[in-house]
């Protein structure tokens, strides 16, 4: 598009406002359903209800009547033969010259751990105040059902006769790493080919104050194996004088940290940036920090979750404290989880945390890396016109101007729809707030984030109906 400037007002904003606001009870219903269904893409759980959400989904694109196709889709993983989860995909071309817009958005769910967690049954939506529980409620079933209400609202308002291209693009397996992804771009490439491209898998800045996300942080995700023994010893014959794994998992583990939490692995970089203000308090209020528990790392607190690296051991395979014997463990296993500054490939930290491991494991004990993911950091371009589009449409939604702010989550498959499709804009939204914990016990969604985050994308597609190059 020549014209980089936002349109000054979305074009029928108030019949638009006035449909979404008429149909949140229906949207709520709707999210709701969707949250009972169990959809772990996860190994080990029933593929069957990934499946069913994807049908569930696919017939709720189906009744808007706007769409030239609807499908579901799967695609292989890697170069074998075994296919990815169910996605929805539907398309409906541009026309007169309007541009196209991708909507992403996933409908699978992290596991919901244990359920004693929960305040209350993880796939049974509760609603309590203002926020709506539930595994998915935020991440990314709201997703979901935030891109379906806004195309319902722009439909109410304008009629079904849109110039507008959508593609909608509902991903089933983003809490598993996308491992089809990228072999589902090219299958699909032409249908999924558009000029902007809305990732509805991120957050606001607050539940008053909205955010286009501008930078995510990397992933690099792996096994490893840490062994001693070729079988369990007992520990008071032997030990003391023969290294137990877990004592040489531990001494390697401490070693990817300073003393002040900050990474220690050399060859992870950190991006120089200024970041907005942020102080501890807030910190402590949006994680739960216990009293008396210090913040880690150095430099600006926002600093050290959008723009340095981490590394998180999220699990431990080891005997549990009710079954523990009196034996010296020949082997444990853990997940380690890092996150890469922007700036970094994900390939170079992940060698970079392979070259630490080998030079600081202790007592010579054997370790294996294995059943790794990957994702590369991401920037986005805010030159473009749908940038500003996008932080118009949200101001005007949200009556106050958005942060174009840092997450020191990852999202890893953007940096695939950037390879696959180098001159579309990336718009990274979303509908959480500080206080949802995904991936969390007790996951939520804020019901108003909800209705003004349908509300501005509703806007930005009335926006974009109306551009022309």
């Amino acid at each position: 598009m020549a014209d980089t400037a936002p349109t000054p007002a979305s074009p029928n904003a108030e019949q638009i406002a006035e449909a979404v606001h008429a149909a949140l009870p229906a949207s709520i219903a709707e999210l709701s359903r969707l949250v009972r269904i169990p959809s772990v893409s996860w190994d080990g759980f029933d593929p069957a209800h990934v499946r069913e959400s994807a049908e569930a989904i696919a017939q709720l694109v189906r009744e808007l009547e706007l769409f030239d196709s609807v499908e579901i889709a799967q695609s292989r993983i890697g170069d074998g033969e075994q296919l990815g989860q169910p996605a929805v995909l539907a398309t409906r071309a541009a026309r007169n010259g309007a541009p196209t817009v991708l909507l992403y958005a996933h409908h699978d769910v992290q596991p919901p751990g244990r359920d004693e967690d929960w305040a209350s049954a993880p796939f049974e939506p509760a609603l309590r105040g203002q926020r709506l529980y539930g595994r998915g409620a935020a991440d990314d079933k709201a997703g979901v059902v935030a891109h379906l209400a806004a195309i319902r609202a722009l439909v109410a308002a304008r009629g079904a006769d849109l110039d507008l291209g959508i593609v909608l693009f509902f991903e089933g397996e983003e809490e598993f790493g996308s491992r089809s992804f990228a072999n589902f771009l090219a299958d699909h490439e032409a249908q999924l080919r558009a000029d902007a491209i809305v990732v509805a898998d991120s957050g606001n800045w607050s539940t008053s104050v909205p955010a286009l996300t501008v930078g995510l942080r990397g992933n690099v995700t792996f096994r490893l194996t840490v062994s001693t023994l070729e079988h369990a010893s007992h520990s008071g014959m032997f030990g003391g004088a023969v290294p137990d794994a877990m004592l040489a998992a531990i001494r390697l583990l401490d070693t990817f940290w300073d003393a002040d939490g900050s990474v220690a692995v050399e060859g992870m970089t950190v991006r120089e940036a200024e970041t907005p203000e942020y102080d501890e308090a807030q910190l402590r209020a949006e994680t739960g920090l216990l009293e008396g528990v210090s913040p880690i790392g150095d430099g600006t607190i926002l600093s050290r979750l959008w723009n340095k690296p981490t590394v998180t051991v999220t699990g431990i395979d080891a005997p549990s404290v009710v079954n523990a014997s009196n034996t010296l463990i020949p082997s444990v296993t853990v997940k380690v989880s890092a996150r890469v500054a922007p700036g970094q490939r994900s390939a170079d930290a992940h060698a970079a945390l392979e070259r630490h491991i080998r030079a600081h494991t202790p007592f010579g004990a054997h370790v294996e890396i294995g059943d790794g993911d990957q994702g590369d950091a991401f920037l986005v371009d805010t030159s473009g016109w749908a940038v500003g589009e996008t932080l118009a449409a949200l101001e005007e939604a949200w009556g106050t101007a958005p942060v174009e702010m840092g997450v020191g989550g990852s999202i890893p498959f953007i940096s695939d729809l950037v390879a696959r499709f180098p001159e579309a804009q990336i718009l990274v939204t979303g509908v959480e707030d500080p206080d949802s914990r995904a991936h969390s016990p007790n996951e939520s969604l804020d019901l108003g984030s909800f209705h003004r985050s349908i509300l501005a994308e509703a806007l930005l597609l009335s926006r974009l109906d109306a551009r022309r190059p």
